[in-house]
């Protein structure tokens, strides 16, 4: 009962016996089981999903996706925002703040994901951990992906089939796993047509509206500018068509736009985004099943580790050269 009292910061314990009690709580690494707490014997988890990621739109989709998984199963989906925190400088210390959180499991998300010493802290200490979308997606470790570098390649080739030639691309941040394969599918895609990659036209983007806004008035200001812009994600991409009507040029006859996620403001502008549909919140679902799995001792939990399908979606932002008008 005391150990109770101290653990959940209820009931009057001196001070002397919580010094105790949190030395040994300490020195033992005890995690209380939350859902062992609520629910004996049954097996409902408690799954947190760790983030640190400045796109709103792709947040509200790993959310939905989780969250709908888990009332599915009976599991509780905890969400731990790390953007106050240090895990890039300081992933270790993180780790094992988030280790005596008592959850069950954990789900990290990009660019958490591919920070290799959280996600080995956290494997240490007992977490149970399932990447989603780490830079590598053949690991043998527990993760779901997307071919980022397929489906990069893949709208590449569409913008080109469209007649363009002088293609930009507005990148993600260096740290996030997903920006190194985007910028490998456009290269690719560039040099599978025998288009030159022109320095000038490769521009660092945040993943914000902000930043495609202004990545694209750079390339917008160039004494050549491009014909077409890809964006790595759909808000950058938004903030490219931005900057083209503050030039006074319309999208997508005098400037074509194509962006990646099909997040909702794909659909809120006009015109409405060329993208990639990535399966994001079908991602965070099968991340919930696959932890569950691999928690409650399912063996075939790691073979379902997989890379799940991607969609182009062909909509007005791309000019059509044989279009009336």
């Amino acid at each position: 009962m005391t150990v109770s009292r101290v653990v959940n910061k209820r009931g009057l314990v001196k001070d002397s016996t919580r010094l105790k009690v949190q030395k040994a709580i300490d020195d033992l690494n005890y995690r209380p089981n939350l859902s062992a707490r609520r629910l004996a014997g049954g097996k409902a988890l408690y799954i947190g999903l760790v983030y640190h990621n400045p796109s709103p739109g792709y947040l509200t989709k790993i959310l939905v996706g989780g969250l709908s998984a888990c009332r599915k199963n009976g599991h509780h989906l905890v969400l731990e925002d790390l953007g106050q925190h240090r895990p890039f400088k300081e992933p270790k210390k993180t780790a094992e703040a988030l280790a005596k959180t008592g959850l069950d499991g954990v789900i990290v998300t990009p660019p958490l994901s591919d920070v290799e010493e959280f996600v080995d802290t956290l494997d240490d200490l007992g977490i149970p951990v399932i990447r989603i979308a780490a830079r590598n997606i053949k690991t043998d470790k527990l993760h779901v992906s997307m071919d980022d570098e397929a489906a990069v390649s893949k709208i590449i080739n569409h913008i080109i089939r469209h007649g363009h030639k002088d293609i930009a691309f507005i990148r993600g941040p260096e740290n996030h796993p997903s920006t190194y394969h985007r910028f490998a599918g456009y290269k690719g895609a560039m040099r599978g047509n025998n288009l030159d990659i022109v320095t000038d036209y490769i521009v660092d983007g945040d993943f914000t509206y902000k930043s495609g806004l202004d990545a694209a008035s750079a390339l917008l200001d160039l004494p050549k500018p491009p014909t077409a812009i890809f964006a790595s994600n759909d808000d950058m991409a938004a903030g490219a068509v931005t900057a083209a009507y503050m030039k006074g040029l319309a999208v997508p006859q005098d400037l074509s736009v194509a962006g990646f996620d099909d997040t909702e403001i794909a659909t809120n502008i006009w015109p409405k985004l060329t993208t990639i549909r990535q399966p994001i919140s079908e991602m965070s679902a099968r991340a919930v099943n696959l932890l569950a799995a691999h928690i409650h001792g399912d063996e075939t939990a790691e073979t379902l580790s997989t890379i799940l399908d991607f969609e182009l979606i062909e909509r007005d932002s791309l000019y059509m050269p044989n279009r009336p008008g």
